[in-house]
């Protein structure tokens, strides 16, 4: 029976079909991917690298699957809620209905080949969205058209607008009963300006939508009720002038991208359907045209048109600008010279290992080729060489510059490496991610899964760069730094789920730091006998609040000055004021290394102390009894003495903050700002959102991501970095000492 099984298995597989495993135990057979294809081998000219992003629910991984059916990569549609569709594989993004993963795919339209790669819609995976923008060479932006531009549109097009890559706009679910085109296209042209410009429109919006009127062309194109090859029809009558008008919009913003179709226009006072085609490719080159499109990726109309447009005029990557490396110099896309690669992301899987994702930007590289990794000097073996699509796999021989694939199992190469050839040396300059926004204490809940966590993290880290972790000796945990609550559920769900481990994640402490107001004077005097040599040390100093700038000492006799930069941040000024050979000079390190030491454990809650100016002008020695333990001991009880005494004053960390949210929800979001002792720096209008830009204690953003979300459903988005160490309020400083002095007396 088991034979009989793996047999039909063996030939379901090859003829075309999956076989799929669904969460009751029960064996499906569908003939969804055509695994074994003959894959066609594409020159430069005849790739294109696109990447889907836009806002939750804006249909990336429908239009997907469309484009794959469309171009019989597989040959009936998947659906996110029945959760089969080729991009959301994983079981998480299954078990949650969205995307979390970048999934790359290919799809072959008149000879050409799309590489296509679906990205998460929220930003607290936009690891996942950054990575495949930068390799890329149009970024196909999606709306939904019941919302027009959201705050999710807003945080997409910063990375879009930086890369400067070539972007086409499109507006789906026009078939949606409360879709509004109108409103949507006029959200978009706000937003983006007049760069932003229709290529289509539709007749009707709903569940009448069948009709779209395509300005290049200059037609209309009727769908089947089931969607799929249009009719193609004159324009309506009643349809025509609108049309016409925005057909000349279009024309003359194809004309103004070069100066030859410029005098064309103005010869004949229109431009053909060819020369149309070259103005908006140079101006989605120049980044100045962004075209928009009209879909229902559901019901499959419009994605077959948006595919030639994407053939026909998109860019191709050699088109673009060159890569920059480290030092300066270009690498052009080229299909001659030795292969280069840069590896754009890194996946592990159980039972396959590490897989790496790049982009081949020179030469041709072809299975079996040994390459340099100008990172880390060490050489690869291309062993193995895939086209993927979701998480099928399809062996190829050779990939050509501008195409896009993946390898297996390479020992040390991660994210952002540069292969080349052997005798070559230099490295791609790398993808900037975004720095994280929230940060928890992790720890395993036993022995053994506390001593992997570093291990299992560093994965997790290779495969989403915007996730870090590290040791604080200052606060004594493992911080785990990620982009948000939903970005720790899925991480969580990773180390359980995947690796097997049981972990918790807690409050991390506050990294606080300690000054002074005003100057104070203290002396400490150590002597300790117990027979034979003995300890004896006294020191005299004055301690003062630092700051730049700030005049010498006066009233002391200056011997020598030492400037520390410290470790954590600030600095401590000492002075050697010492004269008549009170101390012998070589005592005064040791004084110093005693108020260091008691620097990294503050009297009044043991962070770290900053900022302070310490003067030694006094003290005693013994020619027997005094050494270097004698002078330090003696220097921290003066130090801590005169501390306590000097106004001291805690300094809490400072996060710059800034929120976008939409122009309504603005009151709710400042008022939980304020409750946070936010300091507002500014605001900003832009279109129909709102951005505040604030500066907000540390301590209060500790799950901000999961408030933020519930005041405004999901619609806002916040950036956070570091700011500065601010002075704490003194309420506030009283209830942090009190809960120090509480967990103190908790560990006796």
């Amino acid at each position: 029976m088991l034979f009989r099984t793996l047999v039909v298995v063996v030939v379901l597989c090859f003829i075309g079909f999956e076989v799929r495993i669904l969460p009751s135990g029960r064996k499906e057979f569908e003939a969804v991917h055509k695994i074994f294809t003959v894959m066609q081998v594409f020159d430069a000219n005849h790739i294109r690298n696109i990447v889907l992003v836009g806002g939750a629910k804006s249909g990336k991984t429908t239009l997907a699957e469309t484009m794959l059916f469309e171009s019989k990569v597989i040959n009936r549609r998947g659906s996110v809620e029945q959760k089969n569709t080729v991009s959301d594989y994983h079981e998480l993004e299954q078990e949650r209905g969205i995307s979390v993963y970048a999934t790359p795919m290919h799809s072959e339209w008149r000879d050409y080949k799309i590489n296509i790669i679906d990205t998460p819609g929220l930003d607290d995976f936009i690891g996942e969205i950054v990575a495949p923008l930068r390799v890329a060479d149009t970024a196909i932006m999606l709306f939904n058209a019941q919302y027009g531009v959201e705050v999710g549109s807003e945080l997409v097009w910063q990375h879009v607008d930086r890369y400067r890559k070539p972007v086409i706009f499109v507006i789906n679910q026009l078939d949606h009963p409360k879709a509004n085109f109108d409103a949507t296209a006029n959200s978009i042209q706000e937003y983006f300006g007049s760069n932003a410009v229709l290529m289509q429109y539709p007749v009707s919006t709903g569940a009448s939508f069948d009709s779209i009127i395509d300005l290049l062309k200059m037609v209309m194109y009727k769908f089947p009720a089931d969607g799929g090859k249009p009719e193609k029809l004159p324009i309506p009558k009643d349809e025509l002038n609108k049309a016409t008008e925005l057909h000349n919009i279009l024309v003359e913003k194809a004309a103004e991208n070069d100066e030859s179709l410029m005098e064309l226009f103005f010869d004949k006072g229109t431009l053909d359907e060819d020369e149309l085609r070259k103005g908006l490719h140079i101006g989605m080159l120049n980044h100045e045209i962004f075209p928009i499109f009209s879909i229902s990726a559901l019901k499959n109309m419009g994605s077959g048109r948006l595919m030639g447009f994407i053939d026909n005029v998109a860019p191709c990557a050699h088109e673009l600008k060159p890569e920059i490396t480290d030092d300066g110099n270009t690498l052009q896309y080229t299909a001659e010279g030795p292969a280069t690669l840069f590896v754009f992301r890194t996946e592990h899987e159980a039972n396959l290992g590490k897989i790496s994702y790049f982009k081949v930007l020179s030469g041709e590289l072809k299975k079996g080729s040994q390459l340099k990794n100008g990172n880390s000097g060490s050489i690869e073996t291309i062993n193995q060489l895939f086209v993927m699509d979701g998480h099928n796999r399809q062996p190829v021989d050779v990939l050509k510059a501008g195409d896009i694939g993946a390898t297996l199992k390479l020992k040390n190469t991660d994210t952002n490496d540069t292969l080349h050839a052997v005798q070559l040396d230099f490295r791609i300059q790398p993808i900037s991610f975004p720095t994280p926004r929230m940060t928890v204490a992790i720890r395993g809940n036993n022995k053994r899964d506390d001593e992997r966590l570093g291990e299992v993290l560093r994965k997790i880290h290779e495969q989403d760069p915007t996730v870090n972790y590290e040791h604080s000796n200052e606060l004594g945990q493992l911080l785990f730094h990620c982009q948000g609550e939903l970005h720790l559920a899925t991480t969580k769900w990773t180390l359980e789920k995947i690796y097997g481990m049981d972990v918790s994640f807690d409050k991390p402490k506050i990294a606080y730091r300690e000054t002074i107001q005003r100057p104070a004077n203290a002396s400490y005097r150590h002597k300790k006998q117990s027979g034979g040599s003995g300890q004896f040390a006294e020191v005299h100093i004055r301690i003062e609040p630092y700051y730049e700038g700030m005049p010498e000492p006066t009233g002391f006799s200056i011997r020598h000055k030492d400037e520390i930069l410290l470790e954590w941040g600030g600095k401590l000024m000492f002075y050697n004021c010492i004269v008549g050979g009170v101390i012998d000079a070589r005592f005064i390190p040791s004084v110093l290394k005693g108020i260091m030491k008691k620097m990294e454990h503050g009297p009044l809650t043991g962070s770290y102390v900053r900022d302070i100016r310490v003067i030694i002008y006094d003290g005693k020695m013994h020619d027997v009894d005094s050494n270097d333990i004698s002078f330090q001991l003696a220097a921290q009880y003066a130090f801590k003495e005169a501390f306590l005494n000097a106004q001291p004053k805690l300094l809490e960390p400072i996060q710059l903050v800034e929120v976008s949210m939409p122009n309504e929800l603005t009151g709710e979001v400042m008022t939980d700002l304020q409750t946070r002792r936010a300091i507002i720096l500014g605001m900003d209008s832009q279109g129909q959102n709102t951005r505040i830009t604030a500066k907000v204690p540390q301590s209060q953003l500790y799950k901000y991501t999961t408030t933020l979300r519930s005041l405004t459903q999901g619609k806002a988005s916040f950036t956070t970095h570091f700011e500065d160490y601010a002075a704490m309020p003194n309420n506030v400083q009283e209830e942090v000492i009190a809960e120090h002095k509480h967990l103190l007396e908790e560990a006796l």
